[in-house]
């Protein structure tokens, strides 16, 4: 929590810096993105299989999760099981992700939006290749 803290902290301190106001309430459209992008970036770096050597140090390969998907176990040595349980919980990952991406998007308003936009999109193929392949088994059995 303490690291949370200073993370936060740093982030504040460069919004305020900056002079980048501050919106009186979040947009609604920017929740929705937000949540959206939060969603794909915490599943990615939690869960995907291509950001696995991110997490190898931190934690141990226990088998497949699903599509493209890895279940991981924290390291319970060195001291290793904290930063593992972070790095393999897309819960916890989704606190860190949606503190970045807000901050970010103060900071950074047009590249942040544009970059929340590809997650969002990737978020809507995953879902539509999830769909798809459900509707392909399905058919497959009924017919």
């Amino acid at each position: 929590m303490a690291g949370f803290g200073v993370y936060a902290a740093t982030w504040i301190t460069a919004v305020r810096r900056r002079g980048r106001p501050v919106p009186e309430r979040p947009d609604p459209w920017d929740i929705v993105l937000t949540s959206v992008a939060t969603f794909r970036l915490s599943r990615l770096l939690s869960k995907a299989a291509v950001t696995s050597p991110l997490r190898a140090p931190f934690t141990r390969y226990v088998g497949p999760l699903g599509p493209a998907e890895l279940h991981e176990e924290a390291r319970p040595e060195d001291g290793r099981d904290t930063v593992g349980e972070l790095v393999t919980c897309p819960f916890c990952m989704s606190v860190w992700v949606a503190s970045t991406l807000t901050a970010s998007r103060l900071l950074w308003p047009r590249g942040t939006r544009t970059a929340m936009g590809t997650l969002a999109s990737l978020a809507g193929a995953d879902a539509l290749q999830l769909s798809y392949g459900a509707l392909m088994d399905w058919a497959r059995g009924s017919g």
